[in-house]
């Protein structure tokens, strides 16, 4: 490689691996403080080591290091290029494995977060059967209803539930959901009869905590009028599986993903209530998501695991297996008789 090379980085071919060579030869010297240093890494005499780094320095038209005999320290254009040229090493570092990763055998760790009630529900009964299928891969599942940072955690992929935010993540729709006011056919035999969303008021509201402000339930119809319905109640939890639980123990009303009640809809161990509304806390794109980092897409080890989930979601609460339960629910009376509401 000559300065000649160099400067035509643009051509087709060679010339362009060449310069970014010698910009991996620039970084090293520069993280080793010598030439001699960089050269012995990279198995190169400090001569070629030097006339490498001329000749970059000839191409970008300025000098990059201050050399004495004692020792080398950069320039002003030399820091800011180094910190420039870092960054763009790694990221070719990272583009390299990606491709790598898609020709190889899924490995390594998998660092897996979901929300509590659909990793309790379908995330960890499911994980032996994707564990089996990719020997090679180990899984680290955290489990918590919290937003987590998927860098500062190191988070491979996030099970979310709802409406994505952060626009520099990927998102995988896994399957669409909405929210359901429901009870046990118990506690409906022993309470006043709900027909209206306000009727909630006089029952006891099972309710998930997500702030400590009133907590409100919205109702939309099917003319689009919204009612807010402001409820409560003897229990609260941020818990999902601790509250699917009161509400099939009969403690009273709660509202919940279908995706969480199919199974307890089909054998009426629960009822919905109002299936004519669509009702939510705050917003009612409640789908459940599979989250990831942009430079996470092409890793194998990812990739397995996102085709994974959506064949389960698909299976579990596809068209054809939940339409059919919620289809039952709904053409079982709206509304249970029960005796008169004490005055």
């Amino acid at each position: 490689m000559d300065s000649r090379t160099i400067r035509h980085r643009g051509a087709e071919g060679k010339p362009e691996v060449e310069w970014v060579r010698a910009m991996r030869l620039f970084v090293s010297v520069v993280q080793h403080g010598s030439l001699s240093a960089a050269g012995r890494q990279a198995g190169l005499s400090t001569a070629t080591v030097s006339r490498l780094i001329l000749a970059l320095e000839e191409g970008l038209g300025g000098r990059l290091l201050n050399r004495t005999t004692r020792k080398l320290s950069l320039t002003e254009a030399g820091q800011i290029y180094f910190r420039q040229v870092e960054q763009i090493l790694h990221q070719i570092s990272e583009a390299n494995d990606s491709v790598a990763q898609l020709q190889s055998v899924p490995r390594g760790t998998l660092r897996v977060h979901s929300r509590m009630l659909v990793g309790h529900q379908y995330i960890v009964p499911a994980l032996p059967a994707f564990l089996a299928k990719h020997p090679e891969i180990r899984i680290d599942l955290i489990m918590s209803n919290h937003p987590v940072d998927l860098v500062d955690r190191n988070i491979d992929v996030d099970i979310r539930i709802g409406k994505l935010v952060d626009s520099s993540l990927v998102a995988r729709k896994l399957a669409s959901s909405e929210r359901m006011v429901c009870a046990a056919p118990e506690y409906l035999d022993r309470h006043a009869q709900v027909e209206t969303p306000l009727d909630l008021a006089a029952h006891n509201c099972l309710t998930y905590r997500i702030n400590l402000g009133q907590t409100v339930w919205r109702f939309i119809d099917t003319d689009g009028s919204v009612v807010a319905v402001p409820i409560s109640g003897n229990f609260q939890t941020d818990n999902g599986v601790a509250l699917l639980e009161a509400v099939r123990a009969g403690v009273g009303v709660g509202l919940m993903p279908d995706w969480a009640i199919v199974s307890d809809l089909a054998s009426g161990r629960l009822r919905r209530l109002f299936p004519e509304h669509r009702v939510s806390y705050t917003e009612f794109d409640n789908g459940i998501y599979a989250v990831y980092q942009q430079m996470h897409k092409t890793l194998a080890k990812v990739r397995v695991f996102i085709e994974f989930l959506a064949a389960l979601f698909e299976e579990r609460l596809g068209a054809g297996a939940r339409d059919a339960a919620l289809g039952r629910e709904a053409d079982k009376p709206r509304h249970v008789k029960s005796r008169p509401r004490k005055r």
